[in-house]
């Protein structure tokens, strides 16, 4: 198929006024927490965790410094006229919670009616991808890998379904292992037709069938 390449105005990735802190004062930090746990960040086990966790950090979160738009800007138009719904389903994805900084562990399901072109099916995944290496809440991380779809390919509809567990449930609080939240969005001819939506969960939860 040929390649239809067009330009977007990337979003910008980093929030409006953040400036990083340096290797030496994010390793400090570190050693500050690990003083609060009540632990000695200068006994041998320890000390080359700042140096590791400034280091996972980066990888984990390393959803910031990547743009979602320049993922999906390149399409195909060679389609042999197909217009049929396109789900990438079971994509598992980590990501932390923004309120207690622990992880989010899920599957995501996203579908798209294609309005003349597609896209390539791991640019789903790299969407998927590049929201959850940020501090999210799934409802918000739900919504914006719907509304990037949305406005980047311009499908006549996208469709996304994200279950995970919480280990701030898991882990804290209430501490209730197993659990999982299930959030929606929907876009476009899923968000006016409830047979459209009800086809999507249905191919979801059954393998298409």
């Amino acid at each position: 198929m040929d390649a239809v390449v067009k330009k977007f105005v990337p979003q910008v990735p980093h929030q409006p006024g953040v400036e990083r802190p340096s290797q030496a004062e994010v390793e400090a930090a570190v050693r500050t927490l690990i003083r609060w746990t009540g632990d000695n960040p200068e006994r041998e086990g320890l000390l080359d965790t700042p140096k590791r966790v400034a280091k996972a950090y980066r990888e984990m979160f390393g959803g910031y410094d990547m743009d979602p738009v320049e993922d999906l800007g390149r399409t195909f138009e060679e389609t042999a006229g197909y217009d049929g719904i396109v789900i990438v389903k079971d994509i598992d994805f980590h990501s932390h919670c923004e309120h207690h900084m622990v992880p989010i562990i899920g599957k995501a399901h996203v579908g798209y009616l294609p309005d003349g072109k597609v896209v390539g099916l791991s640019k789903i995944i790299r969407v998927v991808e590049i929201f959850a290496r940020r501090l999210q809440t799934q409802e918000t991380m739900t919504a914006q890998i719907a509304s990037t779809i949305q406005n980047v390919l311009k499908p006549r509809g996208v469709a996304v379904l994200i279950e995970a567990e919480h280990m701030c449930i898991a882990m804290r609080g209430i501490r209730k292992q197993g659990s999982t939240t299930l959030t929606s969005s929907f876009t476009g001819a899923f968000e006016d037709s409830p047979e459209e939506q009800a086809r999507f969960m249905a191919m979801v939860r059954n393998g298409g069938k």
